[in-house]
């Protein structure tokens, strides 16, 4: 079937899903262009596709064929894909033994390129804080270039997980400019947690203090700090040699 109209209640539907809130109601998130649709089929993530009536993508699924108008009603790009599709929200596994945690990080580049960069470097698993952008949030999604559906990522708040962690033998670390160690000096550890904090505040003063270790980047005096989306991909890539 081909549906024409942004009128039509199912497409008006799937625009809900730019909307954390039915996100959340319906468990499901929206994707945007072929990587990343290809990405969610490869992980058994995607629900349903969404194809250009004038264009050739086949995944053997169930599929709802949409005119150009509409995709341009379901994005929030200025240019459409000619494919998208509909996801189910990612299942919560076990916390493996290479861990970063997010304490509040508030912009979806930065998430997405953590979590782009987690792959990578082979972290295990990535714990979001509770009040850490929206792991679903479009931007973020799509700065993760499909790497989203590669690692184990979990919502938990820090304050009760962080001391699980501790009694099961992971040392934590947190990034901290003062009395920190240098990471390149670092004897690391192979079950560890890594927490970086948000992007104007830091990690929080209460969580730091649940830290067993605290580490930092060297880097030229003349830069004070660095993007935290930089900075997590060089630790993780120090922690990963």
């Amino acid at each position: 079937m081909l549906y024409t109209s942004v009128k039509n209640e199912k497409i008006k539907n799937i625009k809900k899903l730019n909307n954390k809130k039915y996100r959340d109601k319906l468990n499901s998130f929206l994707i945007e262009g072929e990587h990343l649709v290809k990405e969610a089929h490869k992980n058994n993530c995607l629900k349903e596709l969404i194809v250009d009536e004038n264009t050739d993508f086949n995944l053997n699924m169930e599929t709802i064929h949409v005119t150009e108008n509409v995709l341009k009603y379901l994005t929030d790009l200025d240019n459409p894909p000619k494919v998208m599709g509909i996801c189910n929200k990612l299942k919560e596994n076990p916390i493996g033994d290479r861990v970063i945690i997010l304490d509040d990080i508030q912009d979806p580049g930065n998430l997405g390129t953590i979590i782009r960069s987690a792959v990578a470097f082979n972290i295990d698993t990535i714990i979001l804080s509770k009040n850490t952008v929206d792991l679903y949030n479009n931007k973020v999604v799509r700065a993760t270039q499909g790497m989203i559906f590669n690692v184990n990522i979990i919502i938990k708040d820090l304050k009760e997980i962080i001391p699980t962690l501790k009694n099961n033998n992971y040392k934590i670390y947190g990034t901290k400019v003062t009395n920190g160690k240098n990471i390149k000096e670092l004897e690391k550890t192979s079950k560890f947690a890594i927490i970086l904090g948000n992007e104007g505040n830091g990690v929080d003063s209460d969580i730091l203090k649940m830290c067993d270790d605290y580490i930092y980047i060297s880097m030229n005096k003349v830069c004070e700090s660095l993007n935290v989306g930089v900075a997590a991909s060089i630790i993780m890539y120090e922690f990963n040699k």
